[in-house]
């Protein structure tokens, strides 16, 4: 098991809620925007709390060397940016390792079509970037269109890779946040744990599942086929596979949600059936949506790593480590305790 101490990343939020006002404060001020009228005192108190937290202190790129890149811009490709916000944390966490470096972040969205993404790389390069990430919203593998081979400038892939390695990957750890989520359960003394998994064809949902059962490999429980319930990331199907699970002549008494969406839909049958979060029954997610701190209780989940993974990329490209064969770098996910996990209820006899 690794015990290495990990630091927790302080974010936006985190100064927004120490200095006093909104996050969109926060960025305006931290983002220098000038066309939007801030008052003095309070930039001054945005930036006095952000340096006391140390905002962006944890982010590689101090050390990336990215000078190399002054002055210039790196093209961002990505299929999605609208339907999940690990997109926008990505480009966050690249723009974030930026900045202070006057590199410029280029985003274009293309939905995954091979059409769009050579128009927008023709275009990128166009303008001059001297470096390109590309990514993915689903962690899968892909296949690179034909106009990517010959580029005249790096290439790092943010959330997927390639069959044959030929470019700097990074991928969250999903296998090791299941395995997390699900360690923190029996940690917590509960030996029956269900789980809810995403859809099966998608990596994530495969890994985290594989967490899961190596986690109670690891702690002598036997894998119950029972336990397990598909849905679909969504919360109704959250919903759906929790009742099923409540009808099991002997239910959890714990279940891992592998997002937080369905867990929000576990939380709603649970309410339903009578029973109380974290008395009877606790509930841990993954994704740290923005959901899971307006849930009650407050859910415990992992955060996805996809704004250190964004920084990791612009050093990678800052590094210009892309001539040889690469192994895909994994970013491990944080697990964030809050109210809705606990110790199992004493059963009556």
């Amino acid at each position: 098991m690794n015990s290495r101490k990990t630091t927790k990343r302080v974010t936006m939020m985190d100064v927004a809620k120490a200095a006093g006002c909104s996050q969109a404060t926060v960025s305006v001020v931290l983002n220098s925007v000038t066309d939007i009228k801030i008052s003095p005192e309070l930039r001054e108190r945005v930036l006095n709390v952000a340096s006391s937290l140390g905002y962006g202190m944890g982010s590689p790129i101090r050390r990336a060397g990215l000078e190399d890149l002054r002055g210039g811009c790196i093209g961002f490709i990505v299929d999605q940016l609208a339907t999940t916000p690990e997109a926008v944390n990505a480009i966050e966490g690249a723009r974030h390792a930026s900045w202070e470096n006057d590199v410029t972040i280029l985003v274009a969205q293309t939905q995954g079509r091979a059409e769009h993404e050579r128009k927008a790389l023709a275009r990128l390069l166009q303008a001059g970037a001297q470096g390109i990430v590309y990514m993915s919203i689903f962690t899968r593998r892909v296949s690179l269109d034909h106009a990517f081979d010959t580029l005249p400038v790096p290439l790092v892939l943010l959330n997927c890779y390639t069959d044959d390695d030929r470019f700097p990957a990074v991928v969250p750890d999903e296998m090791t946040g299941g395995r997390m989520a699900t360690s923190s359960l029996i940690k917590k003394g509960h030996r029956r744990i269900g789980t809810i998994v995403g859809e099966s064809f998608m990596e994530a949902a495969q890994d985290r599942l594989a967490g899961y059962r190596e986690a109670l490999a690891e702690a002598g429980l036997p894998y119950d086929g029972r336990l397990v319930v598909e849905g679909s990331w969504t919360p109704t199907s959250g919903f759906e596979a929790t009742q099923k699970l409540l009808s099991l002549e002997e239910p959890p008494t714990a279940i891992f949600c592998q997002n937080d969406k369905m867990a929000m839909g576990c939380f709603t049958a649970i309410g339903e059936a009578g029973l109380r979060i974290p008395d009877d029954l606790s509930v841990v997610g993954y994704d740290d949506d923005e959901l899971s701190r307006h849930l009650r209780p407050q859910l415990t989940t992992l955060e996805l790593p996809h704004r250190p993974m964004g920084a990791w990329a612009i050093g990678q490209l800052a590094n210009k480590t892309t001539s040889s064969p690469n192994r895909i770098h994994k970013v491990g996910c944080t697990l964030i305790e809050r109210a809705s996990s606990g110790r199992p209820a004493v059963r009556k006899p």
